[in-house]
């Protein structure tokens, strides 16, 4: 076998391990590095006259986040995540995506999901949806959990700022974490 032939099946089996092994928060490598669920413009279920109403916070300049503490936690249908909070997502309309996702070290203890029925998973990102340009996109969804109550970072990204927001999500968060 020469150099070459030897070094590609070195490097095909390292991948493979590293897609199979898992991390201490019981994602693997492949989960890590899955690219985010695309959120477009067919999943807006409204438009948000008063995107900070009832307590959203604002998100880099763009987005209209849930309030620090959501206390409506109930059982999910999914097995893999016995706990679900709904909790909406708004976001303004421009060019660029927004890529919200649960830091690695969190993704074996929650998920999110915006959009219309749309599976749990570790990121999301909401595609540009330039239709009114300006306006505030309302998106269903919210936070799958393994347990009842976890006060859950999220990361929230624009180009290259980016922003840790923690969400309360059946318990409040202590430290000034929401």
């Amino acid at each position: 076998m020469d150099t070459r032939c030897a070094l590609a099946v070195a490097t095909a089996a390292l991948a493979a391990a590293a897609s199979c092994t898992a991390s201490s928060s019981g994602t693997t490598a492949a989960q890590a590095a899955a690219p985010p669920m695309r959120v477009g413009c067919l999943q807006v279920i409204d438009r948000a006259r008063r995107p900070f109403a009832g307590g959203y916070r604002p998100v880099l300049g763009v987005v209209a986040a849930p309030r620090g503490y959501l206390p409506q936690v109930v059982r999910s249908t999914d097995p893999r995540w016995p706990y679900w909070e709904k909790a909406g997502m708004v976001v303004r309309a421009g060019p660029r995506p927004i890529d919200v996702s649960v830091p690695v070290n969190w993704r074996g203890r929650a998920a999110i999901t915006w959009g219309n029925g749309r599976p749990a998973v570790s990121a999301v990102r909401f595609t540009p949806c330039q239709v009114t340009p300006g306006a505030w996109n309302a998106y269903a969804g919210g936070f799958f959990l393994k347990t009842r109550g976890a006060c859950v970072p999220l990361v929230f990204q624009v180009g290259h700022e980016h922003r840790v927001v923690r969400f309360g999500v059946g318990v409040r968060c202590t430290g000034g974490g929401a």
